[in-house]
């Protein structure tokens, strides 16, 4: 079975990175692009059709996925708009602004009997599975702490990153990854210890910190920044050794991958990863998972789990604690 993907919007992570993908995923065709410049979305070369009209593509028949491309506040309004017109939804992280929009997704994937997907991309990278793997196992042995960072900087004025209003800021933009990762590596349940901020002259956070505690002990210090030097880097430290996601970054994309995994008494570990095109992985298998062949690698509890927490550090971080 071959799959008909649509996007709605067709900025640069459409141009850059899903489109890309979806032409060279087995099992998926790029069969329609909407955008509000008609050219860019023809730029993009569906196999079908070219709209200026979201809805005109929700209507579209041999769409079967839509990948919602838009800025942050877009994504409640079109997700659920999508799966009520009866098509599968990969949207674009974060799902939802907070774990309320996030459970309101969640209901209308239900009512629709359609997949509703949080495009948190790196959780479909080989080294990001492996890790897990090696954390099931007791490879480092008991899980005590992780430490990651998501720095960018650069970020143009007009840029929807900057503008409160459109669920710009560092915590929603990047803070996505450090929380999804501690999850992935640390557990279910994190509660926040502490979080601080750093606003911008437009309101948003430009750097968010926070320190973060699973009900075992376990720490988690999650730092999101939109205005420093370009900085990434991840590292669990369990009770027999460590594992260390390595340069060049932690969210790996067309370029190898390292995991090193270091203990007290052995030379450390490196597993390398070739190459990979993990945008393309992730729609292969959201493919797969509307054959009804697979379950998707991001469930909508995990993507809820996430939300709440990054809820409650926005909070934290609001009131000073």
């Amino acid at each position: 079975m071959t799959v008909g993907w649509g996007f709605l919007g067709a900025g640069q992570i459409a141009s850059r990175a899903l489109g890309p993908a979806v032409h060279a995923a087995d099992g998926a065709v790029l069969q329609a692009v909407a955008a509000r410049d008609i050219d860019r979305a023809a730029a993009l070369e569906p196999a079908g059709s070219a709209y200026d009209d979201y809805r005109a593509l929700l209507a579209d028949r041999e769409v079967d996925v839509v990948y919602v491309a838009l800025p942050n506040d877009d994504h409640l309004p079109w997700t659920v708009a999508a799966l009520a017109a009866g098509k599968h939804v990969l949207c674009e992280k974060p799902l939802g602004l907070d774990a309320a929009q996030v459970a309101q997704i969640a209901s209308a994937a239900t009512t629709s009997g359609c997949l509703a997907v949080e495009a948190t991309w790196y959780r479909w990278h080989p080294r990001s599975i492996r890790s897990q793997q090696l954390l099931q196992a007791g490879s480092i042995g008991e899980p005590r702490s992780l430490a990651t960072a998501f720095c960018f900087g650069g970020v143009p004025a007009g840029n929807y990153r900057l503008e409160p209003a459109r669920g710009g800021g560092a915590w929603y933009d990047v803070g996505c990854y450090g929380v999804s990762a501690a999850h992935l590596l640390l557990g279910a349940h994190l509660a926040v210890e502490a979080a601080s901020r750093r606003l911008g002259p437009t309101g948003v956070d430009l750097e968010t910190r926070a320190s973060l505690r699973t009900p075992a002990g376990a720490t988690a210090e999650v730092v999101a920044s939109i205005d420093a030097p370009e900085y990434q880097d991840l590292t669990t430290r369990g009770t027999l050794g460590s594992l260390s996601w390595s340069a060049p970054q932690l969210t790996s994309w067309r370029e190898p991958a390292m995991l090193t995994i270091s203990t007290p008494d052995a030379d450390p570990v490196v597993e390398r990863f070739p190459a990979v095109d993990a945008y393309r992985l992730m729609v292969e298998q959201v493919s797969r998972c509307v054959s009804g062949e697979e379950e998707p690698v991001v469930s909508l509890a995990e993507s809820l789990r996430v939300a709440t927490t990054m809820d409650a550090v926005t909070v934290a971080a609001a009131s000073g604690t």
